[in-house]
């Protein structure tokens, strides 16, 4: 795994490449799937998951029409901290992230092979992934967190 150094300048030091980048870098590291871990050169603290935000925060703000996250939704992710008992709302982003883009590769692949398979067929296999998807999410137990905790890890 790839170790980033952040420093009190606020720079982030690639100690593979020895270099100096930046938060683009990075965004292009997770676009690659390439996995890193952000620590500060000082104490050796963990700071990935402040750094993954930042870039967040740098894409919301580069282009205005490419939003993620409303104002509505920041808004309700915000009531979601102050409840006594939070929702185990990372999961279920998690799996429904990972089923969107799982379906856009296959609407890809499907859309490269689209002489094999009616518009209608299509919809149908769809309907009845996310179904299937659903359904496995909403059988786990809130409380079956060990192994996607240790998955994260």
């Amino acid at each position: 795994m790839r170790v980033i150094r952040k420093y009190a300048n606020r720079r982030l030091y690639d100690t593979q490449q020895s270099r100096y980048v930046t938060l683009e870098d990075l965004r292009r590291l997770i676009l690659d799937e390439e996995p890193f871990r952000v620590e500060d050169a000082k104490s050796g603290e963990d700071l990935t998951r402040t750094i993954l935000l930042s870039i967040i925060i740098e894409q919301e703000q580069a282009d205005g029409d490419a939003e993620v996250f409303s104002n509505d939704l920041l808004q309700q992710l915000i009531r979601v901290y102050a409840m006594s008992q939070p929702l185990p709302l990372a999961r279920y982003l998690e799996q429904g992230t990972r089923l969107m883009l799982e379906q856009q590769k296959h609407l890809q692949d499907q859309w490269q092979q689209a002489m094999r398979h009616t518009p209608m067929e299509l919809m149908r296999e769809m309907a009845e992934e996310n179904m299937r998807f659903w359904q496995q999410a909403m059988t786990r137990s809130p409380f079956d967190r060990k192994d996607d905790d240790d998955e994260s890890r």
